[in-house]
Parts: C-alpha cells; sequence; structure tokens
C-alpha cells in the first residue's frame, strides 16, 4: 500500500475511535503564577572621537551609537530607536543636520551609512560584479556630508538594533503613519537632546525611505507644533504605488519601467544603432514611452494594423526584445519577465536593484529569475562592514543582531488622513507637494539610477510633477548605475557632491 494511502486510513481510524466515545477528563491544572515582567534595562550608548577628511575638510567629530526609548504618555518606554550621529566638534547649532534611514520598509540604516554618506564606507566592486567573501575593507570615506552638516542615521522600529521593550508588539510601529510617527518622535527627542531646534534641517531616504520621508515630512510640519525642514533627499524614489504594480488593467508600470528597460537595453549592447549615451537613449524612450506608447496602451484591442505593427517595431528598439516576443506578450512586459527574456539567448539575467549585474539562472526555461544578482552581490560586504564597524570601531555592545533587512509582517498602508478613496490609491506624495506649499523654504532633492528597476526614474518624475508640486524647487540628478547607486565610485563621489550643493543652496 502506498504511504500516503497508508497514513491517510490510519488517521482516519483514529479520528473515528475519538469520536466514537467521549474523552476523559482531564484533571484540572492549578493556574500559573503570572510571571513577573522582566526590568527594561537603562539604552546602550556609546560616544567615541575621531577626525576625518571629507572634501578635502579636515573635520574633528563625535560619533555617538545609541537607543533612544520612545515613550507612551505616562513615561513607559515602548521602543527603543538606534541611530548613530556624527556631530563636528566643537558643536555649532548653526550647523545643518541631515537625518538619514533607508527602506524596505524593513531595512536598516546601513546601506546609506557603510554605502554614501558615513565616515566609513565599505569597499566592493564599482564594477556590477559580486562582493565576493570576506575580508571586506572598510575604508575612510571622503564623500561623507561632514565638512557641510551633522549626520543623524535611524534605524525605525524592527530594523538595525531597534526593537519593541516590555509589552509591547512590533506592529504598532508596522504602518506608513504608525512607523512616520516613531520616526517623527525620535527626532524631536534628538533636537532636545542635542539643542538644535533652530539648527537648518534636512530629511533623507533611499527607496521605501522616500515613501518615508513624505509621510515623515507630514508628521513633522503638519501640525501647529511642527518641526520645519529645509529639504528632503530623496533616492531611488516610490511615492505613487499605482506607478509600480504590475497588476492586470493596470497600464502605468508598462509606461514607467519603459525607460529603464532601454536603459538596461543600451548597457548590454541588445540596441542596433544605440545613440552615444544613455541619457540620449533614455530621452527618447521617454516621449515614447509617455506619448506614442501611452497612447496605444489606452486603445487596447482597438489597437490594430499598421498602428500596432509601427508601436511594436519602435517598442522593439527600447526593450532590445524581439517583435515576435512582444507581440505574444500583447505589447505589455513586467520586469519579471524583462529579466529574464533580455539576455535569455546568453544564458544570463539581469539585476532588479541594479541591472548592470547579471545573473545565471538553475535554468533558462523560465518567466522570471532565480533571484537578484544586484541584491546578493553586495549583502555580504554591507552585513559584515556594519557589525564590524559598529562594535568594534564605535564601540556598540549588544547582543542583538543587526537587521539588515527585516521581515516586519504586515503593513499597514491606510492614509486615512487623505479621504476615502486612499483606501484604494497609495500615493503619498501630496504630503510633499502640501509641505512645499506651506512652507517657502522648502526644497527637494531627487536622485535616480538608469538601472533601477525597483524604483523606475521615470515614476519619480511623473509623481512630482502633477497639480500642487511648486516645480522651480525641485531638482533632479542622474546617475550610472541603479537603486544604490553610491555602489559605483564615480556615482557615489557625484551623489555625494550633488547633496553637498543642495544643501548649501539653502
Amino acid at each position: 500500500m502506498p504511504f500516503k494511502a497508508a497514513a491517510f486510513l490510519i488517521t482516519a481510524s483514529l479520528a473515528a475511535a475519538a469520536f466514537a466515545q467521549p474523552p476523559a477528563p482531564r484533571p484540572a491544572e492549578p493556574p500559573k503564577a503570572a510571571e513577573p515582567d522582566r526590568p527594561i534595562p537603562p539604552p546602550i550608548v556609546s560616544i567615541t572621537r575621531h577626525v576625518g577628511t571629507f572634501a578635502g575638510v579636515r573635520v574633528p567629530y563625535v560619533a555617538t551609537a545609541s537607543e533612544t526609548y520612545l515613550r507612551s504618555e505616562d513615561g513607559t518606554p515602548k521602543a527603543a530607536i538606534f541611530s548613530v550621529s556624527y556631530v563636528k566638534e566643537p558643536r555649532d547649532p548653526s550647523r545643518p543636520v541631515v537625518f538619514l534611514y533607508n527602506g524596505g520598509p524593513g531595512s536598516g540604516s546601513v546601506w546609506l551609512q557603510m554605502g554614501a554618506f558615513g565616515p566609513k564606507r565599505v569597499a566592493i566592486p564599482s564594477d556590477a560584479r559580486d562582493d565576493g567573501a570576506p575580508p571586506y575593507p572598510i575604508l575612510d570615506n571622503p564623500d561623507s556630508l561632514l565638512d557641510v552638516a551633522d549626520i543623524v542615521f535611524i534605524d525605525p522600529v524592527g530594523t538595525g538594533f531597534s526593537h519593541p521593550l516590555g509589552k509591547t508588539e512590533g506592529k504598532e510601529y508596522w504602518g506608513v503613519t504608525a512607523d512616520a510617527k516613531s520616526v517623527s518622535q525620535f527626532i524631536r527627542l534628538w533636537l532636545n537632546d542635542n539643542g538644535r531646534w533652530n539648527s537648518p534641517k534636512f530629511i533623507g531616504g533611499e527607496s521605501y525611505g522616500t515613501t518615508r520621508s513624505a509621510a515623515l515630512v507630514n508628521q513633522l510640519e503638519g501640525a501647529y507644533n511642527d518641526v520645519s525642514l529645509n529639504g528632503i533627499i530623496l533616492m531611488s524614489t516610490i511615492l505613487d504605488f499605482s506607478a509600480d504594480i504590475f497588476a492586470q488593467g493596470n497600464e502605468m508600470p508598462y509606461i514607467m519601467y519603459l525607460p529603464t528597460m532601454a536603459a538596461t537595453a543600451w548597457y548590454h549592447h541588445k540596441v542596433a544603432n544605440p545613440p552615444a549615451t544613455v541619457e540620449e537613449f533614455v530621452a527618447e524612450a521617454k516621449d515614447f514611452a509617455t506619448g506614442e506608447y501611452a497612447v496605444a496602451l489606452l486603445k487596447g484591442q482597438r489597437l490594430q494594423g499598421e498602428e500596432r505593427a509601427r508601436v511594436r517595431a519602435k517598442l522593439a528598439r527600447y526593450t532590445g526584445l524581439s517583435e515576435a516576443y512582444l507581440e505574444r506578450a500583447d505589447l505589455r512586459v513586467t520586469d519579471n519577465r524583462f529579466y529574464k527574456e533580455l539576455l535569455r539567448d546568453r544564458g544570463q539575467t539581469v539585476g532588479r536593484l541594479d541591472s548592470r549585474y547579471l545573473g545565471k539562472d538553475y535554468d533558462q526555461a523560465g518567466d522570471r529569475p532565480d533571484n537578484d544578482p544586484s541584491f546578493y552581490g553586495i549583502d555580504g560586504g554591507y552585513t559584515a562592514a556594519i557589525n564590524a564597524y559598529l562594535r568594534d570601531d564605535l564601540g556598540f555592545r549588544s547582543d542583538r543582531s543587526y537587521q539588515t533587512i527585516a521581515g516586519l509582517g504586515s503593513w499597514d498602508w491606510e492614509l486615512k488622513d487623505q479621504g476615502g478613496d486612499a483606501t484604494y490609491y497609495k500615493n503619498v506624495a501630496p504630503y510633499i507637494g502640501k509641505a512645499m506649499r506651506e512652507n517657502a523654504g522648502l526644497k527637494v532633492f531627487v536622485g535616480a539610477g538608469y538601472y533601477d528597476f525597483a524604483t523606475p526614474l521615470l515614476g519619480a518624475e511623473y509623481s512630482l510633477s502633477r497639480t500642487g508640486f511648486p516645480t522651480d524647487r525641485i531638482q533632479f540628478h542622474y546617475y550610472h548605475a541603479g537603486h544604490m547607486m553610491y555602489v559605483r565610485d564615480e556615482d557615489r563621489a557625484k551623489l555625494a557632491r550633488d547633496v553637498r550643493a543642495f544643501i548649501r543652496s539653502r
């Protein structure tokens, strides 16, 4: 008898016996004594002093790696926020301060700290090769912003070393609004503790960190007891989620992703008679995507004959895919299919976070890659570096694991203060528009990588160019890498120069 059949019969007979006679009464168990509440230890704080040279300027600074307790109204500690602050000595309240965080929403600030703006950085290959095995060099970072601003890297609850305390559950902080409220509370506490309420202030994030920035500016400036900002730094931007979700019937992602597909096809030499630069090709693709291609998608099945053939031929040029494949896909190619199809003839896939990276799957038959080579190509180096640097150089002692990318469970996406329509339409960009209309000194920096499929560059332009935005105070900058543009050495230096100029221009 096959094993599964035998197991089924045994299970069935046991179930029948159980239903045939009432279960024997179980003896009463004595009530369990209530476990005493474990005392919450004081926050961990480590303070060290250093000197570095940033953009040619010698800067003595204090590094404070510490936990800050968020408390309820009765003073009960509810969560520990881990942060690393770098403050120039002697302290100068007139200096700008920049609050930075990453995305996820379960990501720690390791990527911006050890990759872009911290005083130290991890050295991984700049040319989209895998980071390999340790040891990974941890180097001085002359591209840090410490010559123009003090910097505070923040790990929201559940990321990095941050965690709920006592009986508090992490899910209290896991949502667009709840997360922004907790980061706002931390920033206010930091300003209190450091005497910086009248300093120029900037907030900045990457990926979901840009979503957080939009929700955070609403928490900081959306009430009378506001924290007024000088600037918002958005890197690899995602604000309007309707433009990012490949769902049947939603045509917007096909438009938003096309310029990124064009950049990737150009980079991997899949374009016949390509222009000299990726900038030229992306500009062409943007015009096609927002013009002729958008009209074609809106026509749906009414797109036929010569018009369809013309659109298909242009789409083949900008995607690097064959017309036969595009026709089978009904002129609509999802991101996952593109990663797999573009270089199928070479037996390779391209990355999601950075499509310069190449992967090799178990086989070539699927319609999506096995994994993202642009993430597994960098994660080992960053994880090793943040743990070594925080624990050894900055002296932060904790038996907790640093969560570079944490699985936070269900995330609350409700935007209740935007009205009933926000139940179905998730767009935090209006928070930024409102803040800019009500704060004449607020400016926005937007950085985008040509090879970023996680947050395609046209999505940021689309989100921030609609009604309600003072576009003369929004500046866009583009880089020849992907989602984490700073992994490419030239782009890390350019990003630092661009952000430094943005801070100075206040």
